[in-house]
């Protein structure tokens, strides 16, 4: 399968992510998977006319395009025009090149949130009239339409994330290079599913302190940040601390809040990204399916039966107390 990787308004971080895929790396899995990066501009060697004439070929349907991957926001500003993103050496806007290419795409892949939703690049008054490949925020449509469907009549698959995880990427090319994708296979934001119908909070290393409200006050304390510190784990949908970077990182094993990055409008929390809001006390972000009165209820009942080892952890930096050692009763 041929994929051809575009690059619009952004930092490129979710490259920068995706070449950190190991077990295996990034090229020996698109080689096992039958798939040849047409051109990606910042691993492949092509530039200036060589590029050009392969998009045209591409644009004319002389070179199947099977896979298109655009990482980064469509900028449409200014006034509709594009021109505050014209693609290099060819005077043309790249939401025209995208809407071209997308037209001849069997599948059309937003990677990253940015791609997918408008992302950071679409925050505060946007004045370059960021948007995504078919989402503008929560709202269907977007550049390419709501009624956009690539050439195997799906919607645009949204790799969201900022920066997406390495495996998700990887995971959704092969499942198109296998035949395997399906509508069914996205959620209603159109977020592969292997990794969106999880939660960040599932595996967090913190889950013992959030299971008895024993909260973080300050930033570098080890207890959880939902309470006080703008953790959005609960509701974030991810696998961030099922299968951490590297098999080692996430944001809160690092010690900062979830920001939930794989939704639309994250960007615009209308706060600080460290900071909970509340009413009475109580978070206004609660975990997904919890009627508040439970939450209320449970909350109580869980910082009651504080064990004092969590109540001290929780506000230190570093571990004070162990858990207790029950020797083996003999007999």
């Amino acid at each position: 399968m041929n994929l051809l990787w575009l690059q619009s308004a952004g930092c490129g971080g979710c490259t920068m992510s995706l070449l950190n895929a190991e077990g295996p790396d990034l090229i020996t899995t698109l080689e096992a998977a039958g798939i040849q990066l047409l051109w990606h501009p910042s691993l492949s060697e092509q530039t200036g006319s060589e590029v050009l004439t392969l998009l045209n070929a591409l644009v004319a349907g002389e070179i199947a395009l099977d896979i298109l991957c655009v990482e980064g926001s469509m900028l449409r500003g200014p006034n509709g025009t594009g021109r505050f993103h014209v693609m290099g050496g060819t005077d043309v806007p790249m939401i025209d090149w995208v809407q071209q290419l997308a037209a001849r795409a069997r599948y059309t892949v937003a990677v990253g949130t940015c791609a997918a939703y408008g992302g950071i690049s679409a925050a505060g008054a946007n004045i370059t009239e960021a948007t995504g490949l078919q989402y503008e925020g929560e709202i269907s449509g977007g550049l390419l339409g709501d009624e956009y469907r690539s050439d195997a009549g799906e919607r645009v698959i949204n790799v969201a994330g900022c920066p997406t995880h390495p495996n998700w990427v990887t995971e959704a090319l092969i499942e198109l290079a296998l035949g395997e994708f399906s509508a069914e296979r996205v959620d209603e934001f159109g977020r592969p599913r292997n990794y969106a119908d999880h939660l960040v909070h599932h595996g967090c290393s913190r889950n013992e302190f959030y299971e008895y409200k024993a909260s973080a006050e300050q930033p570098g304390d080890q207890g959880c940040m939902m309470e006080n510190m703008g953790c959005l784990g609960t509701q974030a949908h991810a696998d961030c601390n099922i299968r951490p970077w590297n098999g080692e990182g996430s944001c809160t094993r690092g010690g900062y809040a979830c920001i939930n990055c794989t939704a639309p409008e994250f960007e615009e929390p209308r706060r600080s990204f460290t900071e909970t809001p509340k009413v009475a006390g109580i978070p206004v972000g609660l975990p997904t399916d919890m009627p508040k009165a439970w939450f209320v209820a449970l909350a109580s009942l869980s910082k009651a039966a504080t064990p004092e080892r969590l109540k001290r952890n929780a506000t230190s930096e570093n571990l004070i107390y162990p858990p207790t050692i029950h020797p083996h009763k003999k007999g």
